[in-house]
């Protein structure tokens, strides 16, 4: 069973009073869904583009998804429409008008959507900046593009939506492995400490490899390790490097999403003192 509209219901035997009832959710206007059912990404999008115009393309946060970025699709659904269209913003649904190029269009198992180009530049004139970064760095990540192509893209995209954040964050951008690495690098550069390296493969005094690290500082051999919820459950193994890293000759920081998200200037304080230690 999958989402469905107003239209299918009908063709089944089901009236509008119907799917008033206790059985059926209503997850945007003539669309439905049985309550029952798992809230599923995809089939929630394919049931969007069965009831918009064929025109409408998804972009946004519901084109990252379709990329394979780990965004929200679905609150809501972001779609662009030409800008001759009469589709508005309704429930579940967030209507941008503007002319799309066939060059900006991409299409994933049928359903049509922006270039991933494009979409990150969506996502960098919508979204704060380091929200933006997060989804730069999972594209990267990915291998879908890097950061010379993004560039380019912002440079030939001057003065359109979006480019210009984009050409500023694109040099910050790396591969992260983890939206909570972006977001403590993020908070280190703006309190104007050095871009540390990430995902960076490090060597004992043996030359033999010892762990890679989430975020690294040369110079003062200095790990930042971001801690996420599946810390407790790799303790032994995350023990087990951090001794191979002292070891080594390596110092090692840990935070957590606590520490990010409510002790961002002590993160700073305690790596600029790592950092200055070591000058």
């Amino acid at each position: 069973m999958r989402p469905f509209s107003l239209q299918e219901a009908r063709e089944a035997g089901l009236t509008s009073r119907a799917l008033e009832g206790k059985k059926w959710k209503r997850i945007g206007p003539a669309l439905y869904r049985w309550k029952e059912l798992p809230e599923e990404n995809w089939l929630t999008l394919s049931a969007w583009q069965r009831a918009l115009p064929p025109e409408t393309v998804f972009a946004g946060a519901s084109a990252a998804w379709l990329y394979g970025l780990d965004l929200d699709p679905i609150h809501p659904v972001e779609v662009v429409v030409p800008l001759s269209s009469g589709i508005r913003n309704r429930l579940g649904l967030k209507v941008r008008r503007r002319q799309i190029q066939p060059s900006e269009l991409a299409s994933v198992r049928g359903l049509r959507i922006t270039s991933l180009p494009l979409t990150l530049a969506t996502l960098c004139q919508k979204r704060p900046p380091v929200e933006a970064l997060v989804a730069i760095d999972m594209a990267i990540r990915l291998g879908l593009t890097n950061a010379a192509a993004l560039r380019q893209y912002a440079d030939r995209a001057k003065g359109r939506h979006g480019a210009r954040r984009m050409r500023s964050l694109v040099p910050l951008a790396a591969p992260a492995e983890s939206p909570m690495e972006t977001r403590l690098r993020w908070i280190l550069i703006q309190a104007g400490l050095p871009q540390p390296q990430v995902q960076a493969n490090l060597l004992d005094r043996a030359a033999q490899f010892a762990g890679r690290a989430d975020l690294y500082y040369p110079e003062a051999r200095l790990v930042l390790e971001f801690d996420g919820g599946n810390h407790r459950e790799r303790m032994v193994e995350d023990d087990r490097r951090q001794n191979l890293l002292s070891n080594g000759g390596y110092r090692i920081l840990r935070f957590t999403a606590s520490d990010v998200y409510k002790y961002a200037d002590v993160v700073v304080a305690q790596v600029r003192a790592a950092l200055d230690v070591s000058c």
